[in-house]
């Protein structure tokens, strides 16, 4: 496997465009990706109860297991919108399958931004001819700068492997700096790959891919209601089929896992405010589920995340947030150990004697930069 360029676009048979539609005053807020011949589809959403319109929809049209393209738009969640959230979302998939002449079915729509806001669907139905025709095999920064929204940066990948005897791509764009806590996924990520693969397998290795990834970083504890990861699989590598049983389904959730990863370390990278990348290791857990719990406590923890800010080796921090889970384990069993709180990357490895399982979270600091952002936020 080797990093290349392109992103979204590297896999063959994907074009992508991002534009202004006038939701914000001057930046791109419309992105769009199009694979040129129909796809196998897979998604996760946000396990908040308040799920936003265009997450509700998608999820129906997902129920298929195929689509050929998504739109997304920043500066606006069309989330609790009431019943005209719903028709929105559902307009802006019917005008872009419109221009692109596809099924409203095939189009999956995402949105981010203010929660409560009218989506001005108008603006976007009237900008959606000029986001068509602005489609390119290059456009895959265009469309990754559409999304953000308090990002600093555009995050976006390519790779390029080998499975079997066929050259395969996986290409994807996310952002997020902000209401990032895991389940399920807490940001947006848009993967495309021209690898064939069954939708039985693309779905469980998106799901695989996202445990090992986006569920296991965070930046504020915070859920959004707008969390969407998608990905299209379009078969133009005609590699022999990926199955849950062949041989290759590994190799493929292996490099799959890899690009989710760079993305989830993008957006801590990029959190609100944040001056360090804090990497928490817990090793010897009794399961997974445990381990990530554990140091997700560790991540989570205010007084952890602003004594880093601070470069003050308060220990003791990481201490009580271990031990508010009551586990049955003696004090001089666990171990603690990190680097300096000096240093933009901070490690912590935390060793708790009680089994062989662990897991690995990413977070940030917590700094008077994030409550400056978050208050002026509206």
């Amino acid at each position: 496997m080797r990093v290349i360029s392109g992103g979204v676009c590297a896999p063959g048979g994907f074009v992508a465009a991002g534009i202004n539609c006038g939701i914000k005053k001057k930046k791109k807020d419309l992105a769009l990706i199009y694979s040129k011949v129909p796809a196998v589809a897979a998604g996760l959403f946000t396990a908040n109860t308040f799920k936003a319109a265009p997450v509700r929809l998608s999820k129906k049209y997902l129920s298929t297991g195929k689509a050929q393209a998504i739109i997304a738009n920043s500066g606006n969640a069309n989330c609790f919108t009431g019943t005209y959230g719903l028709i929105y979302a559902e307009r802006m998939a019917d005008a872009a399958a419109g221009a692109l002449a596809v099924k409203k079915e095939d189009v999956l729509v995402a949105s981010t931004g203010i929660i409560g806001r009218p989506l001005p669907i108008e603006r976007i139905e009237k900008s959606i001819p000029k986001l068509v025709e602005s489609l390119s095999d290059k456009g895959d920064s265009s469309a990754a700068e559409a999304i953000l929204t308090t990002d600093t940066f555009i995050k976006e990948i390519a790779v390029q492997a080998r499975i079997g005897n066929s050259s395969v791509k996986i290409g994807a764009m996310a952002k997020g700096a902000g209401m990032i806590s895991p389940r399920l996924s807490t940001m947006f990520c848009f993967i495309t790959t021209d690898v064939l693969i069954t939708p039985e397998a693309l779905r469980y290795a998106i799901k695989i891919a996202a445990d090992k990834s986006f569920n296991n970083i965070t930046v504020d504890g915070c859920m959004s209601t707008n969390d969407t990861i998608f990905v299209l699989a379009n078969g133009l590598a005609k590699n022999p089929c990926i199955s849950l049983r062949d041989k290759n389904f590994s190799l493929f959730c292996e490099t799959l896992s890899y690009v989710c990863l760079e993305m989830a370390r993008a957006i801590v990278r990029d959190a609100e405010g944040a001056t360090k990348f804090i990497e928490i290791n817990v090793e010897g857990a009794r399961d997974e589920a445990l381990a990530r719990e554990i140091g997700l406590s560790v991540a989570n923890s205010n007084l952890f995340k602003t004594a880093v800010y601070g470069e003050s080796p308060n220990w003791g921090r990481i201490i009580a947030a271990v031990g508010s889970f009551g586990l049955k384990v003696k004090e001089e069993n666990i171990r603690i150990k990190f680097s300096s709180f000096r240093r933009k990357n901070v490690k912590i490895d935390i060793i708790l004697g009680i089994g062989k399982a662990g897991c690995r979270i990413y977070t940030s600091d917590l700094t008077p930069e994030y409550v400056k952002i978050n208050a002026a936020y509206n």
